[in-house]
C-alpha cells in the first residue's frame, strides 16, 4: 500500500485512549471490536468521523457553517488521509405525524411522479398527490390522516364560567394572556356557565366559528380545539421535551379522519388509479406486495420510475425490512430499523472514495437477516469505499478484511490497541474478544419449570392474528422471532398494558431527566456523597451542587460560556473560571479523603466502589452499576451521552433489589461484548431467583440458550407473522421445532 491508502492516526489521546497510533487500510471493511467502553467509539466516531466532518464543514462559507453541527478537534498529534465520511448510526428518525417511510426514503416522491404520469383519470402534477401540499391533502385533516378530538370532560368544567376558570388549561387560567384574548373579544358572557351555553356559543369557544371548520369570527379567538390542534399535532413532538406539551397531549384522543378514512389525500387524488390501485392503497402495501404490483406495470412512460422504485424496494426487502410499508410513520421505527433505512438510502448512491461509518448495524436483526446486511456492506466496499464498523456480532466481525481490537477492558482500563489483523488470527489472539468469539455456549442444562402462567387472549393489534399465549411466571422467558414478526406488539403493547400494574419496562429509550442528570443523580446516591462532603467540611450541603450554591459564579454551573456574535453563529467556549467543571473555587477547596467533589464525580463506578467501600448506601448503588456492566462509567457523566444499551443497563441497576415484579426487557444485549452477555444473563437469573418474572425480547442466540422458556413469534415478518409458532424450553425448540429461529439455534450449537 502507498501512504495514501491508509488513514494515519498518531498520538491519539481522545477520551480514554492511551496515546495510540494506527494505520487503517482504505477501501476495506474494518471492524472495531472490544468491550463496551474500551475506546472503539472514541477512535471511530469521536476521532475519524468528527475530524472528517469538521474539515468538510470548514470548506463551506460562514453562513452555511453557522447552520451545521459543530465538531471539536480530536486530541491527536496527527490525523492524515481522511476522506469525506457518512455516519449511519442508530439515532431514531425524527419527524412528526407527516413523516413516513415513503417520505424519508424519497420513494413517495417517485410514486407521486408515477401517478401524475400514467394514473387515470389524470389529476394533476406530482404535487396533487402529496399529503403535505394543499393541492393534494385532505381538507378535513390537512393531510395527517387523523383528527384530534378533545376530551371535553378533562378540559372544560361545566359548572364554571370563564371568570371562574371554566377552561382547565394552564394557558387559559383567569388573568392569563389567552384568557384575556377571549374575555375581551365581546363574544362571551363572562359569568355564564358552560352548561348554560347554546350550541352556537360552544362552537365559538371551541372553534372560533359558528360551526366546526367554519369561518373565524374574530382573528384573536382561535378556538380551544384549534389551539390544541396547532400545539400538539402540527409540531414535532418526538423532538420536544416540553413537559407541558406532553401533559396536554393526554387531553386529546386521536381518531381516524372520517373524511379520507386515514388516507391523508383529497378525493381527486384518491380517484386516480394505476392497474386498479390508488396511491394510498399502494402506500399501505408491505414492500414485498408493492414490489410485485409495480412489476405488473407495463406502460413504457413509467419504465424508469418503476425500475427505480423496484430497486429501492428490493434493497429494503434484502436488508430485512420486507414488512414495512410506505405509510408507516417514521417516529414508530426502532433504532435498528432506522439505521437499516438510512443504509439503504446510501446504497443507491454512485459516490465512491467515501468512508462509511456504522454503529452496530446488526442491532435489532434476526440472525437470518444479518448476512443480508453484510452483503450490503461488502457492496459498499466493492464500489471503492472504506467501511468502518463498530460491532459485537460474530457474523459481522467475520466478514472484516481487518479487525482492530480495543481494550483490554473498559474506561481507564481500556484505550489500547490489542490486536490488528484478520478475523481468523483474532480467534487465536488470546484477547477477551478472540476468546469470546471462539467459545461455544451450551443450552441451559436445567431450565426452571413454570408453575403459574399469565394469560393473553385474542390479541389482534397490528399484525397479530388473534393470538392467545400463556406467559410463564417466575422464570426467564426469551421472546424470539424475526424483525416485524409481532414480538413488540404482543409484549410491549398488549401484555404490558394488560399487566400494567406489575410490568416494569426496561428499554433503551432516553431517561427523562434534565441535561444535568448523571448516573449519581439518577441512582440517587449523589445526595449521600454531598452529605459526606458537607459533614467533613462543616459546610452547607448545597455548596456541593453545581445547580445551587456551589455553582461557578461565571458560568452559573453550566461549564461553558455562550457568546452571541450577532451576524455569525454563537461561540461556545469552556468556562475559564472553572475550567468546565461547573463548580466554584470554594466548593472545590473542600475535600473528602483527599478528593474534591469534581474528582469524586470523575471517578468510574469501579474506582468509586473502592473509595466508598465503607458506606453501604453508596456502595450498594455502585455495586448495581458494576453488576450491570457499567463499571467504566464515571459518576458525573451526563446521561444524554449514554448509548441506548447503557441507558437500559442503568435502568436495570435501579431495580436490582426489587421483588415480585415482571421485568420486560427489549434487546438487553445491544452494545454488549460477547464476554458480557453471560454476565447480563447471570444478572437476569438473579432477578428470577429473587422472586421476579423476567421476559426478554431478543435476537441473540446465546441469550436464547440461557432461557428457561422460549416464545417464538412468526413464522416471518409483517403479514407473514403475527402467530405464536413455538412455546417451550430451548431443548424442545432445538429438537422438535422447525421455525426460522429454531434452525439458527440448531446451527449455532453445531458450529465448532
Amino acid at each position: 500500500m502507498s501512504g495514501h491508502d491508509k488513514i494515519i492516526i498518531k498520538g491519539l489521546t481522545q477520551n480514554n485512549l492511551k496515546n495510540i497510533s494506527l494505520e487503517i487500510p482504505k477501501e476495506k471493511i474494518v471492524v472495531f471490536t472490544g468491550v463496551s467502553g474500551s475506546g472503539k467509539s472514541s477512535i471511530v466516531f469521536d476521532t475519524i468521523a468528527a475530524e472528517s466532518s469538521r474539515q468538510m464543514n470548514e470548506t463551506y462559507p460562514a453562513f452555511i457553517r453557522g447552520r451545521l453541527p459543530k465538531y471539536k478537534k480530536p486530541k491527536a498529534d496527527l490525523i492524515d488521509n481522511l476522506t469525506a465520511s457518512v455516519i449511519i448510526d442508530q439515532s431514531r428518525l425524527g419527524g412528526n405525524a407527516r413523516s413516513t417511510v415513503g417520505t424519508i426514503s424519497d420513494m413517495y416522491s417517485a410514486l407521486r411522479l408515477l401517478y401524475s404520469r400514467i394514473g387515470e383519470p389524470y389529476t394533476g402534477t406530482a404535487s396533487y398527490f402529496s399529503f403535505n401540499d394543499p393541492n393534494g391533502m385532505c381538507p378535513k385533516c390537512s393531510g395527517i390522516g387523523k383528527i384530534l378530538e378533545l376530551d371535553y370532560d378533562q378540559v372544560i368544567r361545566a359548572d364554571l364560567s370563564l371568570n371562574e376558570g371554566m377552561v382547565d388549561l394552564p394557558a387559559f387560567h383567569p388573568g392569563s394572556w389567552y384568557w384575556k384574548q377571549y374575555t375581551q373579544s365581546g363574544l362571551f358572557d363572562l359569568d355564564k356557565k358552560w352548561r348554560d351555553y347554546s350550541d352556537k356559543e360552544r362552537s365559538i369557544l371551541l372553534y372560533g366559528a359558528y360551526e366546526r371548520g367554519g369561518k373565524q369570527i374574530d382573528k384573536k379567538v382561535e378556538g380551544i380545539y384549534n389551539h390544541l390542534n396547532r400545539l400538539l399535532i402540527k409540531r414535532d413532538l418526538s423532538a420536544s421535551g416540553d413537559r407541558s406539551i406532553l401533559r396536554l397531549n393526554k387531553l386529546l384522543k386521536e381518531q381516524e379522519c372520517p373524511h379520507c378514512r386515514g388516507k391523508r389525500l383529497n378525493a381527486a387524488a384518491l380517484s386516480c388509479r394505476i392497474n386498479g390501485y390508488n396511491i394510498a392503497e399502494m402506500c399501505e402495501m408491505e414492500f414485498t406486495r408493492l414490489s410485485a404490483v409495480l412489476r405488473k406495470i407495463t406502460d413504457p412512460r413509467s419504465e424508469t420510475i418503476v425500475n427505480s422504485l423496484i430497486a429501492s424496494l428490493t434493497r429494503l426487502i434484502d436488508i430485512g425490512l420486507p414488512y414495512l410499508s410506505m405509510n408507516r410513520e417514521s417516529t414508530t421505527l426502532s433504532g435498528g430499523e432506522a439505521q437499516r433505512l438510512k443504509l439503504v438510502r446510501y446504497m443507491g448512491s454512485s459516490l465512491t472514495g467515501m468512508t462509511y461509518i456504522f454503529d452496530e448495524p446488526s442491532t435489532g436483526m434476526h440472525p437470518r437477516d444479518v448476512h443480508r446486511m453484510t452483503k450490503l456492506l461488502q457492496s459498499l466496499r466493492n464500489k471503492g469505499n472504506t467501511v468502518l464498523v463498530v460491532e459485537h456480532d460474530k457474523d459481522v466481525i467475520s466478514i472484516a478484511d481487518e479487525v482492530i481490537d480495543v481494550g483490554p477492558l473498559a474506561g481507564r482500563k481500556g484505550g489500547q490497541i490489542l490486536y490488528q489483523g484478520s478475523y481468523e488470527d483474532l480467534l487465536n489472539s488470546g484477547t477477551l474478544t478472540g476468546n469470546a468469539l471462539r467459545e461455544q455456549l451450551p443450552l441451559k442444562p436445567n431450565p426452571r419449570k413454570p408453575l403459574h402462567f399469565l394469560p393473553v387472549r385474542s390479541a389482534n393489534l397490528h399484525n397479530l392474528k388473534n393470538v392467545s399465549v400463556d406467559v410463564p411466571e417466575n422464570v426467564l422467558t426469551v421472546v424470539t422471532g424475526v424483525a416485524g414478526s409481532g414480538k413488540s406488539s404482543l409484549f410491549r403493547d398488549v401484555f404490558a398494558r394488560k399487566y400494567a400494574d406489575r410490568v416494569i419496562l426496561v428499554d433503551q429509550s432516553p431517561i427523562t431527566a434534565t441535561g444535568r442528570s448523571t448516573p449519581a443523580t439518577y441512582l440517587g446516591f449523589f445526595d449521600e456523597i454531598r452529605k459526606l462532603m458537607a459533614a467533613e467540611n462543616n459546610e452547607d450541603i448545597s455548596l456541593f451542587s453545581f445547580n445551587s450554591k456551589g455553582a461557578c459564579p461565571v458560568c452559573k454551573g453550566r461549564g461553558v460560556i455562550l457568546t452571541e456574535l450577532v451576524f455569525m453563529d454563537p461561540v461556545t467556549t469552556t468556562c475559564e473560571a472553572c475550567d468546565g467543571n461547573r463548580y466554584s473555587s470554594e466548593a472545590l477547596s473542600c475535600r473528602y479523603r483527599g478528593k474534591n467533589i469534581m474528582e469524586i464525580l470523575d471517578m468510574t463506578a469501579e474506582e468509586a466502589a473502592d473509595f466508598f467501600h465503607d458506606n453501604r448506601k453508596i456502595r450498594n448503588q455502585l455495586n448495581a452499576m458494576l453488576e450491570t456492566g457499567l463499571s467504566y462509567l464515571s459518576l458525573g457523566q451526563p446521561l444524554s451521552t449514554l448509548s441506548g444499551g447503557e441507558r437500559q443497563r442503568l435502568k436495570l441497576a435501579k431495580y436490582l433489589d426489587k421483588k415480585g415484579n415482571i421485568y420486560l426487557l427489549d434487546e438487553p444485549t445491544t452494545g454488549l461484548h460477547a464476554s458480557d452477555v453471560k454476565n447480563i444473563m447471570r444478572l437476569l437469573d438473579g432477578f428470577v431467583n429473587r422472586g421476579n418474572t423476567v421476559i426478554v425480547i431478543e435476537h441473540n442466540l446465546d441469550v436464547m440458550k440461557q432461557a428457561d422458556y422460549i416464545i417464538d413469534i412468526g413464522p416471518d415478518g409483517g403479514t407473514e407473522g403475527g402467530n405464536v409458532v413455538f412455546t417451550g424450553t430451548p431443548q424442545e425448540m432445538v429438537h422438535v421445532s422447525d421455525t426460522i429461529t429454531a434452525r439458527y439455534l440448531r446451527k449455532s450449537l453445531s458450529e465448532s
